[in-house]
């Protein structure tokens, strides 16, 4: 048998299946590769100690229900809770808490096999999309160290990079699924909203930005993760109506990618990115897809306005009891203050407005997707930037005038919830890894991982691996 660390998820669970691999054995491995990589890269957070890791493997080996991700190493991201773990959330405010219970979909992963080995590491509140935090520090990116991983889902994308991990959990609000996993040469998927139903606590109707998803490197465990985290519950509404993913359809004849490339010039990028991802492109067309240039569907800066309102509404929400309070005030990083500050000086007017323009963007984008099936556009605007910077100040020339208007480029799919997968779009000529986002129709995430499945076969770039990762 190959490397087992380089077998995809479907493929360890197989193997232990029919006796050809232990969950033991798999656990001993992942321990001894995380042992020799994760001290550089700062990828993997609160590792649980060896000896009890081994033992819950070795009684995964004896156990004879078999849950779908049986035996499955995984890290959760520093922002859900597992029972007896830190819940850092990157800061300083929550360094010493630990979680007494799993999140709802930790609980779904823990139940279907998988064993939590820790957390993965996460920008301070998850916001940002470049990971590093006081608590924990900052994570690199295996391809280059002295560079950025991305965010707010860095950890987990490092992780699967280096093999620490064939599968791993993230979330998404703007593009944190998706940027980590173009700059890591992995794939990201923000499902459908819904599909995965939030934590039954606080709110769970007005704030609909963020979803949690899957991370692998292939699509196929992308699939697999996703049937687990996936289901409604009672407690959370709009929830129900999905159906379960099923095998994956590599065949791409007769599909329609419409591709939006700058967004119409409104959309700043560094040399090389656009040409890159337009030569990813080219994989679908000798597939058999059908592909062509879109003109901006929607308005920009009206995509943008409403966007910074709602996310900035959000993030106040979540942010406002530490706000309240001297003493975790002065923790906030600076990004997170002024963000939240802006969400709690809004009306409820203007709220209501951005979220009259979220409707007519979704209208808008159902009838494109009459059309096509998946839309196109790169992960990220910038390549991956020195690892010591909070966020870069200008792209192309082109001032940005918040830390977080560099990944513009995700907001489409993020304000109306629509699915999107990361596919990994190749290296530039710093030897960087940039990825692709595919966006589809509400509720067809089926056929967005059956586009990028197609495209794994013919392109194979998570076996890429970073150079010193042997």
């Amino acid at each position: 048998m190959q490397d087992i660390l380089e077998l995809t998820a479907c493929e360890q669970v197989a193997a232990m299946s029919d006796g050809r691999l232990t969950a033991g054995d798999l656990m001993q491995a992942t321990l001894k590769r995380v042992a020799a990589v994760n001290g550089e890269l700062n990828a993997i957070v609160s590792l649980m100690p060896e000896d009890v890791l081994m033992a819950e493997a070795r009684a995964r080996d004896t156990d004879t229900s078999r849950g779908p991700l049986h035996g499955l190493p995984v890290a959760i991201k520093d922002l859900a809770n597992v029972r007896g773990l830190p819940t850092t959330q990157g800061s300083p405010a929550f360094a010493d808490h630990i979680a007494g219970a799993d999140d709802l979909y930790v609980a779904r992963l823990r139940g279907a096999g998988a064993i939590i080995i820790g957390k993965t590491n996460t920008p301070e509140f998850g916001l940002g999309s470049h990971t590093y935090n006081p608590v924990h520090g900052a994570t690199c990116n295996p391809y280059d160290r002295r560079v950025s991983c991305g965010g707010s889902s860095g950890g987990a994308a490092v992780a699967l990079a280096a093999r620490m991990l064939s599968i791993a959990d993230g979330s998404d609000m703007m593009g944190s699924l998706r940027n980590p996993a173009g700059w890591n040469n992995v794939y990201g998927m923000r499902p459908s909203w819904g599909r995965i139903p939030a934590e039954p606590k606080g709110d769970v109707f007005l704030h609909q930005l963020s979803t949690n998803g899957p991370m692998a490197r292939a699509p196929c465990d992308l699939g697999l993760v996703l049937n687990v985290m996936s289901g409604s519950d009672p407690r959370v509404p709009r929830g129900a109506g999905h159906d379960p993913m099923g095998p994956l359809n590599s065949d791409l004849r007769g599909k329609r990618v419409g591709w939006l490339g700058d967004w119409g010039g409104a959309w700043p990028f560094d040399d090389g990115i656009l040409d890159l991802c337009s030569s990813a492109m080219d994989v679908f067309r000798d597939a058999g897809c059908r592909v062509e240039p879109i003109s901006p569907p929607f308005p920009s800066g009206r995509l943008w306005e409403s966007w910074v309102t709602l996310r900035s509404w959000s993030v106040a929400a979540g942010l406002e009891p530490l706000m309240a309070r001297q003493d975790t005030r002065g923790q906030l990083k600076p990004e997170a203050l002024w963000e939240a500050e802006q969400g709690l000086q809004l009306s409820a007017m203007e709220v209501h407005r951005a979220s009259v323009t979220r409707s007519e963007w979704f209208a808008s984008a159902a009838t494109l997707f009459e059309k096509y099936d998946a839309l196109a556009a790169p992960t990220s605007q910038v390549w991956p930037f020195p690892v010591e910077w909070t966020w870069p100040r200008a792209i192309a020339g082109k001032t940005m005038d918040t830390y977080h208007r560099w990944m513009e480029v995700v907001i489409p799919a993020s304000l109306i919830g629509l699915p999107a997968v990361a596919v990994p779009a190749g290296f530039g000529d710093a030897g960087l890894p940039m990825g692709v986002q595919l966006i589809g129709r509400y509720g067809d995430d089926q056929g967005l991982l059956d586009l990028a499945q197609g495209y794994h076969r013919a392109t194979r770039w998570p076996q890429h691996k970073p150079p010193y990762i042997i």
